[in-house]
C-alpha cells in the first residue's frame, strides 16, 4: 500500500439506501474536495475548520450530481490521523458511483480493504489489536461479542499488555546492564522483585490465555447439537427455540438428512442450533452419511441436546415396561457420553403433555438415580411448553463472569498464539532464574518474551502480518 496517496471509498454499504457516505483520507482529501463541491452558503472548504459540515453540491464544469452534507476531519484529530472528509450523499447507487468516479478523475484512489484502518494504525490514532478490534465490532451480531469488542476496542487489553512488557522491557536493561559490567560481577536487576514480577505476568498470561475458549465461543456463537433417534421431535425443537419454521417436520422417521443450523442469540448470547440426522442403525445411504454428519456435529457442538420422545416411553400398546424402556435408554445416551466424555449432555424429555405424572415421575427418579450431574428437562416442542427453561439452562453452561466483571477477554486467534509463545518464554526466564542462568542467557528469553508482546499491540510488525490482518477488513474501513 502507498501511505502518501488520497484514497477514497464508499464507507456504507454497497446497495441502494436512503444516504450513503463516501471517505475520503489523505494529505490531498480537503483540496480535492473543494473541487467538486460547491457550499450553499459560498464558503471556502478548504478555509473552513475541522470537526464541521457543510451544505451544498457535488458538481463538474455545470453538471450537479447530489445536494449532500460534507464533513470536515483534518489530521492528525482525525479517525485516521489525515485530512478526512466524509460526504453524506442520497443512497442511489447510480449517484455514488458518478461521485466516486468524479472524485477518482480529481486524483483519489481507491482504497484498498482495512486501508482506511491501517492508516490509524501507521498514524498511531489505534495499535494492532484496538484495529483488529474494529473488524470484530463491526462484525458482531449479540451482545457479547459486542461487549468484548468494545472492550478491545478502548485499549483494555492493550493496556494489560503494554503495563507487562513496560515492566519486563526495564528488567530486561537493567540485565543488559549488568552485561557491560560482567567482569566486576554486580547485579541492578533485584532478583526477587524480578522473581514476583515474572510470577505476575505468568499468571495474567494464562488467565488471559484461558480466556480464550470462552471468548472464541462467546465471539462465534456457541454450538448447540440436536441429537437422538428418528422422529423424536428434533425438527420441531428447532422451530419452537428459532419461532419460525425453518426445519421440514414430518412423521416420517429419517425425514432429516442432513444438518440444519440457524442461530438465536439468548441472553446476549449467541447460540448456534445444530438439527441432525437421527441415530440408528440404517441401509439407507443417504441417511447413514446423514447419521456419519451427525457424530461429526457432535465432535464440534459445545453443548449436546439429546432428545428423547416421552410418548415413546409409555407402556401402552408395548411389551416393554418404563422401566425396560428406560434402561435401553440410557445406554444409548451412555454411548454418546462415552463418546464425548467432555461434553455436557442435557437429556430432553419431548412431548410431556403425552405423558401421566406417574410416568414423568418413575423417569425423574430413573434418571437421577442414574447420574445426579445429568440435566434432565420435560418439554412440549410442539406446544412450546418448557422451551424457556432450556433456553435458561442454556445460558448457565456459558461462563459470563469474566463479561460481566469487564474482565479482559481473548477472541483473536493470533492473540491467543502470541501469548502461548509469551508464556513459554517467560516460564524459560523463570527456570533460568531459579537456576541462576548467566544473564546473557537469560537476556535472550527476556528478549523473546518482549517481541511476542510487541507482536499483539503492533510495536513488531511485518508486512506480510499487516496484509494478513487488513485483507480481512471491508473496503471503507
Amino acid at each position: 500500500m502507498i501511505h502518501h496517496k488520497t484514497i477514497v471509498a464508499l464507507a456504507t454499504p454497497s446497495g441502494a439506501g436512503a444516504i450513503a457516505i463516501i471517505r475520503i483520507s489523505g494529505n490531498e482529501a480537503i483540496t480535492i474536495a473543494s473541487e467538486v463541491f460547491e457550499s450553499v452558503l459560498g464558503k471556502d472548504i478548504s478555509k473552513q475548520k475541522t470537526h464541521t459540515i457543510h451544505l451544498g453540491h457535488i458538481v463538474d464544469n455545470s453538471k450537479t450530481y447530489d445536494q449532500v452534507l460534507l464533513s470536515i476531519f483534518k489530521g492528525p484529530n482525525s479517525y485516521t490521523g489525515e485530512n478526512v472528509v466524509e460526504i453524506s450523499c442520497h443512497g442511489s447507487t447510480f449517484i455514488q458511483q458518478q461521485i466516486i468516479q468524479l472524485l477518482l478523475r480529481k486524483g483519489c484512489s481507491m482504497a484498498q480493504a482495512g486501508e482506511f484502518t491501517l492508516r490509524a494504525f501507521l498514524n498511531g490514532k489505534l495499535d494492532l489489536s484496538q484495529a483488529e478490534a474494529v473488524a470484530d465490532l463491526i462484525a458482531s451480531d449479540n451482545e457479547a461479542s459486542h461487549q468484548i469488542a468494545m472492550q478491545q476496542m478502548r485499549g483494555g487489553f492493550s493496556n494489560e499488555i503494554a503495563k507487562l512488557r513496560e515492566e519486563l522491557l526495564n528488567f530486561a536493561s537493567l540485565i543488559e546492564l549488568e552485561l557491560d559490567f560482567a567482569e566486576e560481577d554486580v547485579e541492578f536487576a533485584d532478583r526477587t522483585q524480578f522473581f514476583d514480577l515474572l510470577q505476575r505476568i505468568n499468571f495474567v498470561l494464562k488467565r488471559l490465555i484461558d480466556s480464550f475458549a470462552v471468548g472464541n465461543v462467546l465471539k462465534n456463537g456457541i454450538p448447540v447439537a440436536i441429537v437422538g433417534e428418528p422422529n423424536v421431535g428434533k425438527s420441531t425443537l428447532l422451530n419452537a427455540l428459532l419461532n419460525e419454521e425453518r426445519a421440514i417436520v414430518s412423521e416420517i422417521a429419517g425425514t432429516t438428512r442432513d444438518t440444519i443450523e440457524d442461530e438465536l442469540v439468548i441472553g446476549g448470547i449467541g447460540f448456534r442450533f445444530i438439527d441432525t440426522a437421527g441415530i440408528r442403525d440404517t441401509k439407507d445411504v443417504v441417511e447413514s452419511i446423514g447419521i456419519k454428519k451427525t457424530f461429526e456435529k457432535i465432535e464440534q457442538a459445545q453443548v449436546v441436546l439429546y432428545l428423547v420422545d416421552g410418548s415413546s416411553l409409555s407402556v401402552v400398546g408395548s411389551k416393554l415396561s418404563v422401566q425396560e424402556k428406560l434402561d435401553n435408554l440410557l445406554i444409548e445416551i451412555n454411548k454418546t457420553q462415552n463418546q464425548f466424555p467432555l461434553k455436557p449432555i442435557v437429556i430432553v424429555i419431548n412431548k410431556k403433555d403425552l405423558l401421566t405424572e406417574n410416568v414423568i415421575s418413575t423417569i425423574h427418579t430413573k434418571l437421577t438415580t442414574h447420574n445426579q450431574q445429568q440435566t434432565t428437562i420435560y418439554l412440549s416442542a410442539k406446544q412450546k411448553d418448557g422451551i424457556d427453561e432450556l433456553k435458561n439452562q442454556l445460558l448457565s453452561f456459558v461462563n459470563t463472569g469474566d463479561l460481566r466483571n469487564n474482565e479482559t477477554i481473548i477472541t483473536n486467534t493470533r492473540h491467543y498464539d502470541s501469548l502461548l509463545k509469551a508464556l513459554e518464554s517467560i516460564v524459560k526466564v523463570q527456570h533460568g532464574l531459579d537456576t541462576n542462568l548467566p544473564s546473557d542467557l537469560m537476556a535472550i528469553d527476556i528478549k523473546q518474551a518482549l517481541y511476542y508482546f510487541g507482536e499483539i499491540t503492533g510495536e513488531v510488525t511485518s508486512d506480510e502480518l499487516l496484509g494478513n490482518i487488513f485483507a480481512n477488513f471491508c473496503i471503507g474501513k
